[in-house]
């Protein structure tokens, strides 16, 4: 294993292709097997693998407390510097566990998962690299994968590709928390929702959800942690980003996107990540891609160490899934639920929340928790909800989200924000007549 550490450490600053891709992960597998854990998720259309390498000290599965995060890159063919700096990423994080503190403790305590291509057919079809469009941004089937998820607000009519399929099995089969897909074509962190109606505010341009205020955070914190993209200052001078975030909808509306579904369907913040102007840059450029963005990266996955987590148990101590813990005011709108081991994760910003666990049919248990910030610390604030009255014979079994429009319905809105909408209805059919 020791003669394998310098082979599989040795990445150039190149572009790897399927094989080499391959070649590499299964390197690091085998010179760190205890940290790491290598398995494909799915096949692409052409039937290349999409691999995943896990990291962290239980690499092979999932670990109560411990919070699962991950990072995808290269969903569009064309769009390759996240594909790169994300193997320079595994490189650095295996070098360094056991040498750098910081390092050690975050995969002490962090589940990673790291995704290098969630396309490697749109990549293996871009013969000629170019810095604005070729057709690698889509499948095989020429299906543009950022566009092919369930929307929560639009019935997509797309047909759910193979990547697609996988990636979205693959988030219901774990207990992702925190995540991140890495773009190109611009510079920016952009945030949920990137779809949106009257409800969520699109009438204004912006369209926002239960946890605007984390996802502001969250978009910060990696762009002001790399070498340029706080300045905001885009990659022309018709675009500019303050701070070098954006709304998703605020910069363009898109239907059937990635962290939409994320968010509402798989109970995990997501941010998209731009991360170059030029979306298939020379070789010799990757070195500085990886040096601009190596902090960011790093410190973007401490961020889901955000917040609160714990169990929610019956009488008996046994975890009950599918209860409803949500913190109070902020509601979603495909209500966030325990995992099978009982286990809940909310991120929440610094602050003192109301958090209501809810088993239907049993009262509501309500618990006020002051939240620090225990990124640092590695570890979310702990509170836990032990139900007296449930026995483990009475269990909570509840289908999953249905994968139809959720917020097409006004009528889901508050209370006070229905006669704002009927007003808003009223006046676009007054419009129509007019017209």
């Amino acid at each position: 294993i020791l003669c394998l550490v310098p082979a599989a450490a040795a990445l150039d600053f190149k572009y790897h292709h399927t094989e080499e891709l391959e070649e590499y992960l299964r390197g690091v597998h085998a010179a760190y097997p205890s940290l790491t854990h290598l398995h494909s998720i799915g096949r692409s259309v052409e039937g290349r693998d999409l691999w995943v390498l896990v990291l962290g000290r239980f690499p092979t599965h999932h670990k109560i407390g411990i919070p699962e995060f991950k990072y995808v890159a290269n969903m569009h063919g064309d769009e390759t510097v996240g594909r790169e700096i994300l193997l320079h990423l595994i490189e650095f994080l295996v070098t360094s566990y056991g040498r750098d503190p910081v390092i050690t403790r975050l995969l002490n305590n962090t589940r990673i998962h790291i995704m290098p291509t969630m396309n490697p057919d749109g990549f293996e079809a871009t013969k000629v690299p170019d810095c604005y469009y070729t057709q690698g941004r889509y499948n095989r089937n020429g299906e543009d994968l950022n566009r092919n998820f369930p929307d929560a607000f639009e019935n997509n009519s797309a047909s759910i590709q193979p990547e697609t399929r996988a990636v979205m099995d693959w988030i219901k089969n774990e207990t992702f928390v925190l995540s991140a897909n890495l773009h190109g074509g611009a510079l920016v962190a952009s945030y949920t929702f990137d779809n949106g109606n009257p409800v969520t505010g699109s009438l204004k341009g912006y369209s926002r959800s239960p946890d605007d205020d984390v996802f502001i955070h969250l978009a910060k914190t990696y762009s002001s942690n790399h070498a340029s993209m706080y300045k905001g200052t885009g990659c022309d001078s018709r675009q500019t980003f303050p701070e070098g975030i954006t709304n998703g909808y605020s910069w363009y509306q898109l239907e059937g996107g990635m962290q939409d579904y994320n968010y509402v369907w798989g109970q995990c913040f997501e941010i998209t990540l731009e991360l170059s102007c030029c979306k298939y840059p020379p070789a010799d450029q990757l070195e500085k891609f990886w040096r601009d963005n190596k902090v960011a990266l790093i410190e973007y996955i401490k961020q889901v160490h955000l917040g609160v987590k714990g169990q929610v148990t019956d009488k008996n101590g046994n975890p009950i899934p599918n209860a409803i813990v949500e913190a109070k005011g902020r509601p979603h709108v495909c209500p966030y639920r325990t995992n099978e081991q009982g286990e809940y994760f909310l991120l929440l910003l610094p602050g003192t929340y109301v958090i209501n666990a809810t088993v239907p049919g049993f009262k509501s248990m309500l618990k006020t928790v002051e939240i620090p910030d225990n990124t640092g610390n590695f570890s979310a604030l702990k509170q836990d909800f032990s139900f007296p009255e449930v026995s483990d014979q009475i269990r909570s079994r509840v289908a999953s989200c249905p994968k139809t429009p959720l917020y097409g319905s006004i009528t889901r809105a508050s209370a006070a924000v229905k006669p704002t909408v009927h007003i808003l209805v009223l006046m676009t059919v007054m419009l129509v007549i007019f017209k």
